[in-house]
């Protein structure tokens, strides 16, 4: 308990955890927006040289929970990594509202065989931009364990966790034939680039990230 004292007791650290808070459920009513629209306004599917060239796989059940997964194990490295946790709330906030304007812009159905997910849960309309929904460009799934790679680039065993996410859902996404392969190579380079401009936008954020638990705040 003491650990977390001595970072909400700091009125600094508290506020801009807050913010971080406060952007991320912004970011998050972006996504579903954009995905309603672009589900609504979703055009027809094209050709991939990659899916027309693959059957389609069940890969739901790695989809949904693997998904979950990451998210609980960001959560527990946020919560024991305080100094961490405003800078990645805030970039993966940034990430999700650029992919949400990506989403507006660009409005193809996904490919004629995908799979659907099959879990009753997980089908609510509230998940739109998650699981459900036709906001394909670019792979979030793809792009958001790669943020949080770069971001823990110094600390290896979280470097290869994340990347090893990253990589597992590019391959599920398109043995599912749930994105094209544009969304999910594209993904990386642009990641690249909110990487970036995130360490720019919050510098004060990433200098407490790289910041040692024990150094003073």
């Amino acid at each position: 308990m003491q650990y977390y004292k001595n970072y909400f007791s700091d009125r600094n650290y508290t506020l801009s955890f807050l913010g971080g808070v406060l952007l991320v459920t912004i970011s998050f009513f972006a996504q579903f927006y954009s995905s309603v629209y672009a589900t609504y306004s979703s055009s027809g599917s094209v050709a991939d040289i990659i899916l027309s060239n693959t059957r389609v796989y069940d890969v739901d059940l790695i989809f949904v929970y693997g998904t979950v997964l990451l998210v609980l194990f960001t959560i527990a490295v946020g919560l024991s990594k305080l100094n961490c946790a405003p800078f990645i709330m805030k970039s993966v906030a940034i990430f999700t509202l650029i992919r949400s304007f990506f989403v507006t812009l660009t409005h193809i159905s996904p490919f004629p065989t995908h799979i659907l997910i099959s879990s009753a849960f997980f089908n609510k309309e509230v998940f739109n931009g998650i699981f459900t929904g036709n906001d394909l460009f670019f792979s979030g799934h793809t792009g958001i364990p790669f943020l949080l790679a770069l971001m823990f680039w110094d600390n290896k065993k979280l470097r290869f966790i994340f990347l090893g996410f990253s990589i597992l859902f590019a391959i599920v996404v398109l043995l599912g034939h749930l994105h094209y392969s544009i969304d999910v190579l594209s993904a990386y380079f642009i990641t690249f680039t909110i990487f970036y401009i995130c360490k720019f936008l919050f510098k004060k954020d990433w200098l407490l990230f790289l910041k040692k638990d024990d150094e003073t705040l």
